[in-house]
């Protein structure tokens, strides 16, 4: 059996998707970012940078035990181990993976920077709010452009590319985005929502998850805890 070793929050999401899409048997552990459970030295083991997702398997490759971090090295990881939602084609395989990329450089970094300047930060500093606000504006008509034209993000076939972007388009409103401007992406967004499996992987431990109200939560995130060499 898999264990994960996440949070409910779009990396941990994209995951818990994928594994609920491919039925593999997993184990959800909450890591709470905010009580500083990523921190602790049995989850460095396996995270170095403190971040969730993280897995371990122990039917890794040749049948020995692996742990993976970084959520796209997993959605990789998860697609070579049962073969699904990534084209064998060199080329199909090539289109998926650029914007799986295209995920982890700009979607999940930028949109993350709208979310802490507009909603998290103390100081409401106008001018982070407009560059993030206007960047999550800009990939949001990157990706509506994309699917004017193909059904899903990474190709005509549903996949990772498209579970790894869906979590972080589901605080759209935070975002300060509004869907009239990308009907093409809404539709798409809308499809995807719709998934059974992708029903259940955004429920895993979001009944563990609480706002980011308090002075302990905010400092252990974004404070001196989160720059501490360990």
């Amino acid at each position: 059996m898999i264990e994960v070793y996440s949070w409910a929050t779009p990396n941990g999401h994209k995951v818990h998707i994928m594994l609920e899409e491919c039925g593999l048997p997993y184990r959800a552990h909450g890591v709470d970012i905010g009580a500083g459970d990523q921190f602790k030295p049995d989850f460095l083991a396996i995270s170095p940078n403190n971040k969730i997702p993280a897995i371990t398997d122990p039917d890794g490759p040749g049948g020995k035990p692996i742990s993976l971090f970084e959520s796209g090295a997993i959605l990789l990881y998860l697609a070579a181990k049962t073969g699904r939602f990534l084209p064998d084609d060199l080329a199909a395989k090539y289109e998926v993976l650029q914007w799986l990329m295209f995920q982890m450089g700009s979607v999940g970094p930028m949109l993350g920077q709208a979310h802490h300047f507009r909603i998290y930060a103390p100081e409401k500093i106008p001018y982070a709010i407009d560059r993030y606000t206007n960047e999550a504006t800009r990939l949001y008509g990157v990706m509506n452009k994309r699917l004017a034209k193909s059904r899903y993000i990474g190709g005509p076939a549903y996949g990772i590319a498209d579970m790894a972007i869906f979590p972080w388009l589901r605080s759209w409103k935070n975002q300060g985005i509004d869907w009239v401007d990308h009907p093409h992406l809404k539709g798409w967004f809308d499809e995807v929502a719709a998934r059974p499996a992708v029903q259940r992987g955004v429920e895993v431990l979001a009944g563990l998850r609480k706002p980011v109200t308090d002075d302990r939560a905010r400092e252990v995130l974004f404070g001196k805890t989160q720059y501490q060499q360990r």
